[in-house]
């Protein structure tokens, strides 16, 4: 029995290809949490995947030069989250490198949770997850919880025409009705700038 669902987990990780962040939760159905549990070890203890964190693993990319690639902090944070139960927004100078305010990737991934306050450490980077209100995480997962993060991280004085072009390109998939219900719990300046650069009346 455990030597098939060491051959279930091993396959399913193969299907999600290189690159692929996970927690036990993601082979649920295909045999006990324990088995499960071994089966991760073992494949760890080979080298076939690797244990980042406590619960947190991934598939790691292979670079034909630089052999094993840092993992994705970005699916790290997510797995981490799912793991949790929880839902999590890109902040800080993260939020403004994913919006394109920025082309510098941030050392320390800030993300905000209505999880509690933590800090994850993998290899020589930190994620970062801060407790805020259910308010402010409304509008999590939206591209409009994304710029509200953004303009907050760069400040009023600083979204100049590079940055509002910038705005618009990276809403423009979103719907008008969208923007509007997602920047409800924004800060007033961001919200008016937001309608403004959107072209939606107030």
């Amino acid at each position: 029995m455990t030597q098939s669902v060491d051959v279930a987990v091993k396959n399913k990780i193969i299907r999600h290809g290189n690159g692929w962040c996970f927690t036990i939760r993601d082979f649920l159905g295909l045999g006990s949490d324990e088995s499960i549990r071994q089966s991760l070890f073992h494949l760890n203890k080979q080298k076939f995947i690797r244990r980042l964190t406590q619960g947190i693993y991934d598939y790691p990319k292979v670079h034909e030069v630089l052999g094993i690639v840092p993992p994705d902090l970005t699916e790290v944070a997510r797995a981490i989250a799912e793991k949790n139960g929880v839902k999590i927004q890109p902040a800080g100078a993260y939020a403004a490198n994913l919006a394109g305010f920025s082309e510098q990737v941030p050392g320390r991934l800030v993300f905000l949770t209505e999880g509690p306050s933590r800090k994850v450490k993998i290899g020589n980077q930190d994620i970062v997850f801060k407790k805020t209100t259910s308010k402010i995480m409304a509008s999590a997962g939206t591209r409009e919880g994304i710029i509200i993060q953004a303009f907050k991280n760069l400040g009023k004085t600083h979204i100049d025409q590079t940055i509002r072009a910038r705005t618009r390109k990276f809403l423009e998939p979103s719907e008008k009705k969208d923007i509007r219900k997602n920047m409800k719990f924004a800060p007033a300046w961001i919200r008016i700038l937001v309608f403004e650069i959107m072209e939606i009346s107030k």
